[in-house]
């Protein structure tokens, strides 16, 4: 089964809002834990698309199965987040795919940094970042979970950043 990946449309709010909840219960997450937030899901065209950022969605035969989004924390620093892939479509590089293609991305629109977090007890999440360069830069108590922080410096896409002379 093939991944088709695309920017986020209005249209595919429900389907993102459902595999975000999903993949969240997956892992033990859940509203009131302190980590567990989704208010900039009505709101993705203003936090990511309109302020330098990306979201992405991941279809198969119609259906959205992974998701990530790119979100603008200043000039030269990016945040990756809401990555996310369906627990029946796991372990076939969907969210490689998905964190590949924001991570180019973030360097075409002139990032040189990287940030993102996920806790403990993803530890898919973990590996996966650790597998592309990323590192940890701190881990913080809330409530019951242990949140890891990571960032990785980009390489910058070819043309980025450059000013003709003249």
């Amino acid at each position: 089964m093939s991944l088709k990946i695309r920017r986020y449309r209005p249209s595919d709010l429900q389907s993102v809002r459902t595999l975000h909840r999903l993949c969240l219960a997956q892992v033990g997450l859940a509203p009131g834990d302190g980590v567990y937030y989704d208010d900039d899901f009505p709101r993705i065209h203003e936090v990511y698309l309109a302020d330098r950022g990306e979201f992405l969605i991941g279809e198969s035969e119609g259906r959205t199965i992974a998701m990530g989004g790119l979100r603008r924390i200043d000039d030269d620093n990016a945040e990756i987040c809401r990555m996310r892939v369906h627990p029946d479509f796991q372990r076939r590089s969907y969210g490689a795919l998905i964190l590949r293609r924001l991570e180019e991305r973030a360097a075409e629109l002139g990032y040189r940094l990287v940030r993102g977090d996920t806790t403990l007890n993803q530890s898919a999440a973990m590996a996966l970042y650790r597998k592309f360069g990323w590192h940890e830069t701190a881990r913080e108590l809330v409530g019951d979970l242990v949140v890891i922080y990571g960032e990785k410096t980009l390489t910058p896409a070819a043309g980025a950043g450059e000013h003709s002379a003249g």
